[in-house]
């Protein structure tokens, strides 16, 4: 449940960013560099969301690292299939 909330998490943070490139871009491509730069911030969000599993909740890095791996892809594949969709509008 967890992981879930995480990723929803993730989706949401995405929709913020993509707001914020709307703002500050005021077109589509302001958008698609949203979405790129939602990658890098949210890889930080993940590893901060894996470290707190490792160190708060008791799992092994080994346990951590295939939940860090979702957790992390899923918003990613959704941020570059928008900047991929945003950047060809």
């Amino acid at each position: 449940m967890h992981t879930l909330m995480i990723i929803v998490g993730g989706a949401v943070l995405l929709g913020i960013f993509l707001l914020f490139g709307k703002l500050w871009g005021g077109d589509l491509a302001g958008m698609a560099t949203g979405a790129k730069l939602f990658v890098p911030a949210w890889l930080a969000v993940a590893a901060v969301n894996m470290w707190v599993g490792v160190t708060r909740a008791g799992y092994t890095v080994a346990q951590e690292l295939p939940i860090l791996f979702v957790v992390f892809a899923v918003p990613a594949a959704l941020a570059t299939l928008a900047a991929w969709q945003l950047a060809r509008g």
